[in-house]
């Protein structure tokens, strides 16, 4: 396997996206059989997993949590916040202040860790001010419950308000031979700020 840099973590070229396995992509799979499927990429060098609270809801962290346990700290876990699960409206987006910390509590508990290795705002909330988003998870790495953080599907003028308050480690955008977008805006701006 090789590896690189995505900001300042070190992590495989190849990741494990959990999502599929609640699934969000056709019928829902086994427990024991996606723990053994997590495993497994940890025996072929895969260090980085990728989760959120609303795939499941909460299974997927509860699945790589339990998955992982045995090798916390040898791995790099991301995560997100942003969606309303706890308010039962995993499609409503929330990112304020109070539910990115009860979020991210709920993370730490599932995930089986005492912190989150990148931290992501799953979507953009157009309600919450980007600097009061960016602030509050500077709190939350200052108190060690987050490592680094990034974001997810955002705008050039997110990705830069966001990383005036809290530098920015990585971004996760939708990137494919149909949806080059990135390339006119996303890739310039994260390439200018340095981020992964």
């Amino acid at each position: 396997m090789e590896y690189r840099k995505l900001g300042e973590l070190d992590v495989s070229v190849i990741g494990l996206g959990c999502l599929p396995m609640v699934g969000y992509y056709g019928g829902k799979y086994d427990k024991k059989d996606m723990i053994a499927l997590i495993r497994r990429a940890y025996d072929k060098g895969v260090t980085f997993f990728d989760t959120a609270e609303v795939y499941g809801p909460y299974i997927s962290e509860e699945w790589v949590g339990e998955a992982l346990a045995p090798f916390r700290d040898k791995v790099k876990i991301g995560t997100k916040f942003g969606f309303g699960v706890e308010e039962k409206q995993p499609t409503a987006i929330n990112s304020r202040p109070d539910h990115i910390r009860r979020a991210v509590e709920g993370s730490l508990k599932r995930l089986r860790t005492d912190h989150i290795d990148l931290l992501y705002q799953h979507r953009v909330d157009p309600k919450v001010p980007m600097e009061e988003v960016a602030g509050t998870v500077k709190d939350l790495m200052q108190e060690g419950k987050v490592l680094h953080w990034g974001l997810s599907e955002a705008s050039a003028r997110s990705i830069r308000r966001a990383h005036a308050v809290c530098p920015l480690s990585a971004v996760q955008s939708e990137y494919a031979i149909w949806w080059r977008e990135p390339e006119t805006k996303i890739f310039p701006t994260l390439e200018k700020l340095g981020i992964g």
